[in-house]
């Protein structure tokens, strides 16, 4: 079994880590060299065209698993037949060889050479042969790593295929990162980021020779909102103004200057909206977007990847099809990437915040009754605020206005007709033209990615799709408890949780959501009366106001709220996951 380094008493296999002194320098001659550069060349036009019979670019004989193999290097794949020996009745025939096993090298992401050393041997050591690193999926979205030996004695030969084989793989993937800044949520679900990420994702990053800096920050959702000088920052900008509420990560000013370092977080639904807010925000300033006006986002240009660690991973497993570290690190090794739409919520032409997905009514207040009891354990202080928001469960009034999305395919659910009467087509034909719908609601969902997680597999917006310039738009009218209930309850089943008279579906571009009191209507429009110096950095309060639940964090916004779809503004590490067919699971708080 291929390990790493052991500390035995007899000799032990190692594999040599790069920059390790272990393996010695051959003079590379001139036809050597010219024979790598063929050997990358036909690698890359093996790649853009994968059909018909590819030329080998070396062949040897390698034992694998306990089988003599005749093994051959294509620009995309690596093949192994199995060797059988001469007949005993000396016929004809002297070698027959079975069926070509092979692995493609798309799915290979490190190569390492494989030594054995003695107990007090840390350099060099006896070569015995070629281990390769592959992903694999496991189904259910899992994705983990097996290790194929190829065992030969011969330094020399192991070399030479050691060298071809990194030549392949340096030049066929440059997506693949070579360098990542990693943000650890130290205090993120019982503080066991910093746990998993040391013992689930670091050895997968040194495996595949990643170079990692790693920063912790302290605090709820760590300190990261806090005033920064943008006049700080490497390399030149036009002058923009400075927003009189905006706040930066601090860490941003650590990797701006290494334009192809990576950025990766490790936590929860908090620290990943933080981190992602970060990044877009960032690029709006590297832009000279004025933030306090009517703007259209740019792109953020580094992709950003999630390790779950948190009590709630839902953005992590929107894109990763489950709560699975190994997985996250994979998608990010194999530089597997995912468009996201974001959502941009501004009151008063006044940006307030990005975000992927919010709750008001309902889920506004469940969460901030969860806030209010974060000594308890996090499970049990979920189940809690479900409980006790469904014992004083009250409606507000609001109206909705909402504009219509081209995608009208994600209307079309088991033929159900939308709220206002109208189908998909005949929505599709006002799609230019604003509606408003009023009344009293229990709970309004606007959600631009599916919201996947371990209670919701298929999503708290199954019919969302990550990159489709739509979001989705659920309101709940007013109702029983009972029937609340019911509904709720049909989000971990394979039931339509939206087949009730009282839950309304749109797909929409933009929407505009204004409080309505018994009085008339809620409008503050003067910023000297918002607080914005809360004591949690991650809430921002008026006093009248109802709370928001955008990406599992606290907003309180009494004013118009204007939040409109922006296609594919952050890069994710990650992929679209198909409708899910896991298991269900069932909530012990309902």
């Amino acid at each position: 079994m291929f390990e790493g380094r052991r500390r035995v008493a007899s000799a032990a296999d190692a594999w040599c880590e790069p920059g390790d002194g272990c393996s010695q320098r051959w003079p590379v001659s001139d036809a050597r060299r010219k024979d790598l550069r063929a050997a990358k060349e036909m690698a890359q036009q093996g790649c853009r065209n994968s059909g018909g019979q590819q030329e080998p670019i070396c062949r040897g004989i390698f034992e694998i698993e306990k089988r003599s193999c005749d093994v051959v290097l294509t620009p995309s794949r690596l093949e192994w037949t199995a060797i059988e020996p001469e007949s005993p009745t000396g016929g004809d025939k002297m070698i027959s060889q079975r069926e070509v096993e092979f692995v493609e090298l798309k799915e290979v992401f490190a190569v390492k050479m494989k030594r054995r050393r003695s107990v007090k041997q840390n350099k060099g050591g006896t070569v015995l042969g070629i281990a390769i690193f592959v992903c694999v999926n496991k189904g259910q979205n899992k994705l983990e790593h097996r290790v194929i030996h190829l065992s030969n004695l011969s330094e020399d030969h192991c070399n030479l295929w050691f060298k071809y084989l990194k030549d392949i793989l340096n030049g066929l993937f440059p997506k693949r990162p070579k360098s990542l800044k990693v943000i650890i949520n130290p205090y993120s679900h019982k503080k066991e980021a910093k746990q998993v990420y040391y013992e689930h994702v670091a050895p997968l990053f040194k495996l595949a020779d990643i170079k990692t800096d790693v920063t912790k920050y302290e605090g709820h959702g760590f300190l990261i909102l806090k005033e920064c000088d943008i006049q700080e920052f490497d390399g030149p900008r036009a002058p923009i103004t400075k927003p009189k509420y905006s706040t930066i990560l601090v860490f941003v000013n650590s990797f701006t200057c290494a334009v192809k370092c990576r950025v990766v977080c490790v936590g929860g639904d908090g620290t990943a909206s933080e981190v992602a807010r970060a990044l877009l925000l960032r690029a709006q300033i590297d832009a000279g977007k004025d933030v306090d006006s009517n703007f259209t986002p740019v792109r953020a240009p580094l992709p950003l990847g999630i390790i779950p660690a948190g009590s709630t991973n839902i953005l992590a497993y929107s894109v990763h099809g489950l709560k699975h570290p190994g997985t996250a690190a994979m998608h990010i090794i194999m530089g597997n990437l995912q468009e996201v739409d974001v959502c941009t919520f501004s009151s008063h032409n006044r940006l307030l915040r990005f975000g992927f997905s919010c709750m008001l009514g309902f889920g506004g207040r469940t969460l901030a009754l969860a806030e209010k009891h974060r000594w308890m354990p996090s499970k049990e202080r979920r189940e809690f605020a479900v409980i006790k928001t469904l014992a004083n469960l009250k409606s507000e009034d609001y109206e909705l206005s909402f504009l219509p999305s081209k995608n009208t395919h994600l209307e079309k659910q088991d033929g159900k007709r939308n709220a206002d009467g109208t189908n998909a087509e005949e929505q599709c034909n006002d799609e230019d033209k604003w509606k408003s719908v009023q009344g009293t609601f229990l709970n309004i969902s606007i959600m631009a990615i599916p919201c996947r997680c371990s209670m919701a597999p298929r999503g708290l917006a199954p019919n969302t799709r990550l990159d489709n310039g739509s979001m989705a738009l659920i309101a709940v009218r007013n109702c029983t408890r009972a029937d609340f209930i019911k509904h709720l309850k049909r989000y971990d089943s394979l039931r339509n949780q939206f087949n009730f008279p009282f839950v309304e579906t749109y797909t929409v571009q933009e929407v505009k959501i204004q409080l309505r009191i018994k009085n008339g209507w809620f409008n503050e429009t003067t910023e000297e009366k918002a607080d914005f110096g809360s004591h949690c950095p991650s809430v921002i309060s008026l006093k009248g106001s109802c709370p928001w639940n955008i990406d599992g964090d606290l907003m309180e916004e009494s004013s118009e709220v204007h939040i409109k779809i922006h296609s594919q503004l952050i890069t994710l590490y990650g992929r679209t996951v198909e409708e899910c067919d896991d298991p269900i699971v069932k909530c012990g708080c309902l």
